[in-house]
């Protein structure tokens, strides 16, 4: 999924990053939020219902939305991957869930780039690696990455029950050894990598975490 958005620069808010299908990007395909505008300009944003069960949220908008669509969710057409940004605007291009999928990606003109997690399919170091050369194929300023439920080796606390069980939905996750993955978020290289903190970009405040 890719969303294309611009903001003005004299109005800078968070834009936030959840793990799974709580991510706040998602909210123009997903209905995790509602969204209104007021005549100011100002963006009103209400929790949705289902924001504190993620998987109660799925099964329940998991609707072909051809055909229908939630009343609250604010649908957005897409932008053309080179479409002109308004003066005095910085682009943010919001895209998740490539899972090591990016040959022959055409990504969009823009400023700053969010991956919103599930950049692979387990979080080997392999597919991290392959990925960070992606990112540094990139023309984008400036590149925000947060990890996604995909990401099992950036989630010590997981990595470390997971050891204790049955390897068989994981097979390739079971080959690693401790120290293949206990500092896989460094191969991470050409990027700013959220994880329960945040950068500022641009007068943009952006706080990333993939939990």
């Amino acid at each position: 999924m890719t969303v294309v958005f611009d903001t003005s620069a004299d109005n800078p808010r968070a834009v936030l990053g959840q793990k799974r299908r709580e991510k706040a990007v998602k909210h123009c395909g997903k209905g995790a939020m509602a969204r209104r505008i007021s005549a100011q300009g100002k963006v009103t944003i209400s929790v949705d219902e289902y924001s504190s069960n993620p998987t109660q949220a799925f099964t329940h908008y998991n609707i072909n939305q051809s055909r229908f669509q939630p009343p609250h969710v604010h649908m957005v057409e897409p932008l053309p991957y080179d479409a002109p940004k308004p003066v005095g605007h910085t682009r943010f291009v919001c895209v998740s869930d490539t899972h090591s999928r990016t040959d022959g990606i055409q990504m969009p003109f823009g400023d700053v780039l969010l991956h919103t997690g599930d950049f692979t399919e387990l979080g080997l170091p392999s597919e991290v690696k392959k990925f960070n050369d992606w990112l540094g194929s990139l023309p984008y300023e400036y590149k925000v990455v947060i990890a996604g439920n995909h990401e099992l080796t950036f989630d010590k606390d997981f990595m470390s029950e997971l050891v204790k069980q049955d390897y068989y939905r994981f097979p390739s996750v079971s080959k690693l050894r401790p120290e293949d993955f206990d500092d896989v978020q460094s191969l991470l290289t050409n990027c700013v990598y959220l994880q329960d903190s945040e950068v500022t970009i641009k007068g943009f405040r952006i706080y990333g975490t993939p939990w």
